[in-house]
């Protein structure tokens, strides 16, 4: 198992702690996400910084991956292309490799970081970024023909729901990574470029 690092660098305007400083529920999930992934994650090392929300922030984003009626690509989707907009550097790149991971499609983080709107998706995920993007952009202006549009194209109202949340949580994610400047790892970079077949 590789060692578990907490980079100095892993966000820029708060100190990250020491690893042997941090409770031991936050080093167990520190030490499987490193084991899952072959190094530790920045955004473990900046959440480390305040425990509590460590907690907090891990459950909600658990409960939005293992528990959604949605594709894991198109969760992954949602948060590149509201990262996009919202000019989140950490966010575009560690989850531009999962998009390209789960959808094994090595530029479509790309198209969705640089336009999502010119992305190579369905008329139907085209919808669900619409909308996950007008909930970013412009919460105000969301309304019921929002919610129906998605359901036209074929999402149930759990996946709506889902939607909904994963957007939420993301523009939180990325607005506490903008504040904190969290930093990606060099290794989200080069992830899922390959294509697979």
């Amino acid at each position: 198992m590789p060692e578990p690092t907490l980079s100095d660098e892993a966000q820029r305007r708060f100190p990250v702690p020491d690893y042997e400083a941090i409770p031991d529920d936050l080093r167990e999930r520190i030490d499987e996400e490193t084991e899952r992934a072959g190094f530790t994650p920045n955004v473990f090392a900046a959440l480390a910084y305040k425990p509590s929300h460590f907690r907090a922030f891990m459950a909600f984003h658990d409960a939005l991956v293992d528990d959604t009626s949605l594709d894991r690509e198109e969760v992954e989707m949602i948060v590149v292309a509201v990262s996009g907009v919202n000019h989140c550097y950490y966010c575009n790149v560690a989850h531009g490799a999962l998009v390209r991971i789960y959808a094994k499609h090595p530029t479509l983080a790309d198209q969705l970081v640089a336009n999502y709107r010119q992305a190579d998706v369905s008329e139907k995920r085209m919808a669900m970024l619409d909308v996950a993007v007008k909930l970013t952009e412009r919460p105000t202006e969301v309304s019921e023909d929002d919610l129906q549009l998605l359901s036209d194209v074929g999402y149930s109202d759990e996946e709506i729901w889902d939607i909904g949340s994963v957007t939420a949580f993301f523009n939180l994610s990325n607005r506490m990574a903008l504040f904190a400047d969290w930093r990606p790892n060099d290794e989200f970079h080069t992830m899922g470029r390959e294509r697979r077949e």
